[in-house]
Protein backbone atom coordinates (compact mmCIF):
# COMPACT_ATOMS: atom_id res chain seq x y z
CA UNK A 1 0.00 0.00 0.00
CA UNK A 2 2.71 2.85 -1.01
CA UNK A 3 0.41 4.41 -3.49
CA UNK A 4 -0.85 7.91 -2.42
CA UNK A 5 -4.49 6.32 -2.52
CA UNK A 6 -3.20 3.65 0.13
CA UNK A 7 -2.03 5.97 2.20
CA UNK A 8 -4.75 8.19 1.88
CA UNK A 9 -6.97 5.58 3.01
CA UNK A 10 -4.76 5.00 5.70
CA UNK A 11 -4.57 8.35 7.04
CA UNK A 12 -8.57 8.67 6.64
CA UNK A 13 -9.01 5.88 8.90
CA UNK A 14 -6.93 7.51 11.36
CA UNK A 15 -8.28 10.35 11.39
CA UNK A 16 -11.90 9.54 11.28
CA UNK A 17 -11.11 7.76 14.39
CA UNK A 18 -9.59 10.23 16.04
CA UNK A 19 -12.22 12.72 15.68
CA UNK A 20 -14.81 10.23 16.61
CA UNK A 21 -12.93 10.39 20.11
CA UNK A 22 -12.47 14.30 20.46
CA UNK A 23 -16.52 14.21 19.19
CA UNK A 24 -17.99 11.39 21.71
CA UNK A 25 -15.16 11.74 25.24
CA UNK A 26 -12.73 14.20 24.42
CA UNK A 27 -12.94 17.63 25.47
CA UNK A 28 -14.11 16.95 28.84
CA UNK A 29 -17.30 15.72 27.21
CA UNK A 30 -19.75 13.80 29.92
CA UNK A 31 -23.16 12.29 28.92
CA UNK A 32 -25.95 14.19 29.26
CA UNK A 33 -29.26 14.04 31.48
CA UNK A 34 -31.39 14.79 28.33
CA UNK A 35 -31.12 14.74 24.35
CA UNK A 36 -30.07 18.03 23.08
CA UNK A 37 -30.38 19.10 19.53
CA UNK A 38 -31.20 21.87 17.19
CA UNK A 39 -32.53 22.12 13.91
CA UNK A 40 -32.91 25.95 13.46
CA UNK A 41 -29.89 26.79 10.64
CA UNK A 42 -27.74 29.79 12.14
CA UNK A 43 -28.71 29.97 15.73
CA UNK A 44 -25.81 28.22 17.20
CA UNK A 45 -23.59 30.04 15.09
CA UNK A 46 -25.57 33.27 15.92
CA UNK A 47 -25.97 32.87 19.59
CA UNK A 48 -21.67 32.35 19.73
CA UNK A 49 -21.03 35.39 17.71
CA UNK A 50 -23.64 37.49 19.71
CA UNK A 51 -22.60 35.92 22.89
CA UNK A 52 -20.59 37.52 26.00
CA UNK A 53 -18.52 34.15 25.59
CA UNK A 54 -16.93 35.93 22.20
CA UNK A 55 -13.98 37.31 24.16
CA UNK A 56 -13.26 34.00 26.10
CA UNK A 57 -12.71 31.96 22.79
CA UNK A 58 -14.84 29.63 23.10
CA UNK A 59 -16.67 30.95 20.14
CA UNK A 60 -13.00 30.00 18.18
CA UNK A 61 -13.36 26.46 19.37
CA UNK A 62 -16.50 25.74 18.30
CA UNK A 63 -17.30 28.06 15.12
CA UNK A 64 -13.37 27.27 13.23
CA UNK A 65 -12.98 24.11 14.88
CA UNK A 66 -15.94 22.63 13.35
CA UNK A 67 -14.93 24.40 10.08
CA UNK A 68 -10.96 23.48 10.34
CA UNK A 69 -11.28 19.61 11.64
CA UNK A 70 -13.34 18.61 8.45
CA UNK A 71 -10.57 20.17 5.81
CA UNK A 72 -8.79 16.97 5.74
CA UNK A 73 -11.65 15.09 4.18
CA UNK A 74 -12.30 17.53 1.80
CA UNK A 75 -8.63 16.49 0.89
CA UNK A 76 -8.53 12.67 2.11
CA UNK A 77 -11.60 11.43 0.20
CA UNK A 78 -11.19 12.80 -3.35
CA UNK A 79 -8.00 10.72 -2.64
CA UNK A 80 -9.69 7.88 -1.87
CA UNK A 81 -12.24 7.86 -4.38
CA UNK A 82 -9.65 8.83 -7.03
CA UNK A 83 -11.28 12.51 -7.37
CA UNK A 84 -14.96 11.24 -7.74
CA UNK A 85 -16.52 13.90 -6.18
CA UNK A 86 -20.12 12.86 -5.75
CA UNK A 87 -18.90 9.88 -4.22
CA UNK A 88 -16.97 12.36 -1.84
CA UNK A 89 -19.60 14.42 -0.74
CA UNK A 90 -21.51 10.99 0.03
CA UNK A 91 -19.33 9.82 2.06
CA UNK A 92 -18.67 12.88 3.59
CA UNK A 93 -22.68 13.88 4.47
CA UNK A 94 -23.01 10.31 5.74
CA UNK A 95 -20.29 10.23 8.08
CA UNK A 96 -21.52 13.58 9.57
CA UNK A 97 -24.57 12.29 10.08
CA UNK A 98 -23.62 9.63 11.88
CA UNK A 99 -21.31 11.23 13.94
CA UNK A 100 -23.95 14.11 14.91
CA UNK A 101 -26.44 10.96 15.59
CA UNK A 102 -24.08 9.46 18.37
CA UNK A 103 -23.93 12.58 19.74
CA UNK A 104 -27.22 12.81 20.71
CA UNK A 105 -28.38 9.17 21.30
CA UNK A 106 -24.94 8.76 23.57
CA UNK A 107 -26.22 12.27 25.05
CA UNK A 108 -22.38 13.14 24.30
CA UNK A 109 -22.93 16.36 22.73
CA UNK A 110 -25.83 17.70 20.51
CA UNK A 111 -27.44 17.21 17.27
CA UNK A 112 -26.58 20.13 16.02
CA UNK A 113 -27.74 21.60 12.04
CA UNK A 114 -24.97 24.45 12.54
CA UNK A 115 -22.43 22.10 12.89
CA UNK A 116 -23.45 20.40 9.39
CA UNK A 117 -22.75 23.67 7.87
CA UNK A 118 -19.73 24.44 9.41
CA UNK A 119 -18.20 21.09 8.64
CA UNK A 120 -19.52 21.65 5.34
CA UNK A 121 -17.73 24.58 5.24
CA UNK A 122 -14.00 22.43 5.89
CA UNK A 123 -14.99 20.05 3.77
CA UNK A 124 -15.25 22.34 0.60
CA UNK A 125 -12.54 24.37 2.14
CA UNK A 126 -9.98 21.42 1.77
CA UNK A 127 -11.76 19.90 -1.42
CA UNK A 128 -10.66 23.35 -2.77
CA UNK A 129 -7.29 22.93 -1.58
CA UNK A 130 -7.55 19.08 -3.38
CA UNK A 131 -8.80 20.76 -6.58
CA UNK A 132 -5.73 23.36 -6.33
CA UNK A 133 -2.87 20.79 -5.90
CA UNK A 134 -4.94 18.64 -8.53
CA UNK A 135 -4.50 21.59 -10.84
CA UNK A 136 -0.80 22.56 -10.15
CA UNK A 137 0.26 19.21 -10.65
CA UNK A 138 -1.55 18.48 -13.67
CA UNK A 139 -0.48 21.81 -15.32
CA UNK A 140 3.32 21.05 -13.79
CA UNK A 141 3.64 17.79 -15.43
CA UNK A 142 2.45 19.73 -18.74
CA UNK A 143 5.38 22.41 -18.47
CA UNK A 144 7.36 19.39 -18.04
CA UNK A 145 6.61 17.20 -20.98
CA UNK A 146 7.06 20.36 -23.55
CA UNK A 147 10.37 20.49 -22.33
CA UNK A 148 11.40 17.39 -23.63
CA UNK A 149 13.28 17.10 -27.35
Amino acid sequence: MRSVRGKAIIMLIGYSLLLIYWMLFGFGRVSHSTYMYNLKPFSTIGLYLRSYEFMSGIWLVNLIGNIGVFVPFGILLPLVFRGNQRRSWAVFIIGVFVLESLQLLLKRGSFDVDDFILNTLGFGLGLGVYKICEWMMSRGHKDRSKQRP
